[in-house]
């Protein structure tokens, strides 16, 4: 019996907010939660996420871009949408606690702006930033929110 909690992290594209929230879950508490993460409309992995999360020492490298569509039937205790159009699309997955934290999509960015769109700052995971076009996820922040959520 698997005893821990399954989570699904779900925006528009999979290509950098729930990716980036997939792969600090797994890292911070992944012995407390099996993590995916998953797109309405998947584009694939942004390359900014990828050197953002090498930046603070998480490799994202071998995640991919994921249609919601292939989760359909699976059981999470929760889905979280990480953007409001995935929030407004997202399928009912039956059982599941339905959780909305809303972030700016750095994938959206101007393509001048986009090499400091997504970056980290500081080496910590547990202790630093990803930075998304003016929106912030704190790694030690999102895992305490999802310890406080989800119990």
């Amino acid at each position: 019996m698997n005893s821990k909690k399954t989570v699904l992290f779900l925006c528009t594209g999979n290509s950098a907010r729930s990716q980036v929230a997939e792969g600090l879950l797994r890292q911070l508490a992944g012995e407390r939660f099996e993590v995916f993460s998953a797109g309405t409309h998947p584009k694939g992995l942004h390359p900014q996420t990828i050197v953002a999360m090498e930046d603070i020492g998480i490799d994202v490298s071998r995640q991919r871009s994921k249609d919601v569509s292939e989760f359909l039937g699976r059981q999470f205790d929760y889905v979280i949408t990480v953007c409001d159009r995935a929030k407004q699309q997202c399928p009912i997955f039956p059982g599941a606690e339905p959780i909305h934290w809303g972030f700016d999509d750095p994938a959206d960015a101007e393509p001048e702006s986009q090499p400091g769109v997504c970056k980290s700052e500081g080496r910590d995971p547990s202790e630093t930033s990803v930075v998304f076009t003016g929106a912030e996820i704190e790694p030690g922040s999102l895992v305490l929110c999802l310890l406080s959520d989800v119990g």
